[in-house]
């Protein structure tokens, strides 16, 4: 059963050993380091045959569910309905409505380079409240499409972030950006880093699960194209 698992290898020289990851996109991909020989991949696959195909079916189960399939999108806790506008070529957020006003056709390019704009938005304000309070300043931030992270800090205080976090629940976004702040202070994820967490954000517990359990799913759906004006 582990023999008919499909993956793909991709070579890293950061890379100390084997990590196979599945992709929110229900696909396996196997990270080997450059002088590991290729048949540790498939040794990799044989051996995490069945947490593979869990992971596998967790996926495909959350691809059903992914935002975009009824019309509506999620941005933080609100839900925004798209509605296509002839001759729009922006995407527009009216908030007083929760209408996402989107050019008529294929939309997914369009809407995820608005996501990345708002993303940008949503992170900063957040950024800047918490690193006020924690009393570290951070150096710069960027926001991406990471295939296996939502967000991260690098050592001279960088910061960078997924665009899908907006897919999520406000906290899941506000519990990410204070666990990136509290590595301001402790980088590692020692008992102390955590205690950090736990001071400024209580819960946070209950987003990470959240995320664990839902995070394959914030992607736009492919449905999105083909949208027409109403």
């Amino acid at each position: 059963m582990c023999a008919q698992i499909t993956y793909t290898v991709r070579r890293s020289a950061r890379a100390r050993r084997v990590r196979v990851n599945v992709t929110p996109q229900a696909q396996v991909e196997v990270v080997l380091p450059q002088r590991f020989p290729q048949q540790a991949a498939a040794a990799a696959v044989a051996e995490l045959g069945p947490w593979i195909e869990r992971r596998l079916a967790e996926a495909q189960a959350a691809l059903k569910r992914i935002p975009g399939r009824d019309g509506t999108l999620p941005y933080l806790d609100h839900r925004l309905a798209l509605v296509a506008e002839p001759g729009r070529v922006r995407v527009h957020h009216d908030r007083a409505t929760d209408r996402l006003l989107v050019p008529e056709g294929d939309v997914r390019d369009v809407v995820e380079r608005y996501y990345r704009r708002a993303a940008r938005d949503e992170v900063v304000r957040r950024l800047d409240w918490a690193t006020a309070i924690i009393g570290r300043p951070y150096s710069g931030v960027a926001i991406r499409s990471q295939r296996t992270r939502w967000a991260s800090c690098s050592a001279r205080g960088l910061m960078s972030f997924n665009w899908r976090l907006l897919l999520a629940p406000e906290r899941v976004l506000d519990y990410v950006v204070w666990h990136e702040v509290c590595h301001l202070q402790v980088a590692d994820h020692s008992p102390r880093f955590w205690a950090l967490v736990e001071r400024h954000w209580p819960t946070w517990r209950t987003e990470r699960t959240w995320l664990t359990r839902n995070g394959s799913s914030l992607v736009l759906s492919p449905e999105l194209v083909g949208v027409q004006a109403g």
